[in-house]
């Protein structure tokens, strides 16, 4: 089973089960599978359905701090409900040693040594790294360890 027939599936189990929150999130997330669709002009595959959700979980995530700032609590409680049904979707994230010990062996690889190497080194790591890390954290890690910082 697709990764979007398991949303339309989970989709449908919310309905029947009268899961409000459930059911929004999952509407929100096919519609913007569906807009993706239409705008690449072909069904998606996989990894193009993860893309999608990695950035709608962003979004989320983005969010819930700005309302956090604007003190709107009940808007950073839908938010959450929404991101805690789009993660289970999603790959595990990795943690900053995970990105770390990756960013250090493409480091190796390329042959970077220091500040002005990171543009050798920041797309081959994203490529390696995406949808199981955020390129923010990838980021400021890959600056840490160019920098001596670690």
């Amino acid at each position: 089973m697709s990764l979007k027939e398991r949303l339309n599936s989970d989709l449908w189990d919310a309905m029947r089960s009268g899961e409000e929150h459930r059911k929004s999130a999952l509407r929100l997330a096919l519609a913007a599978l569906h807009n993706a669709e239409i705008e690449a002009g072909a069904d998606l595959d996989d990894g193009a359905v993860l893309s999608v959700l990695a950035k709608e979980a962003k979004q989320r995530r983005e969010s819930i701090e700005e309302f956090r700032k604007g003190g709107r609590d009940d808007l950073v409680a839908r938010e959450q409900a929404q991101l805690a049904v789009i993660e289970p979707y999603l790959p595990q994230q990795m943690t900053r040693e995970e990105i770390a010990e990756a960013a250090r062996a493409v480091i190796a690889e390329v042959g970077a040594r220091g500040a002005g190497d990171k543009g050798k080194v920041m797309p081959v790591l994203v490529s390696q790294l995406r949808g199981r890390a955020d390129g923010r954290e990838i980021n400021a890690v890959v600056t840490e360890i160019l920098t001596g910082s670690t």
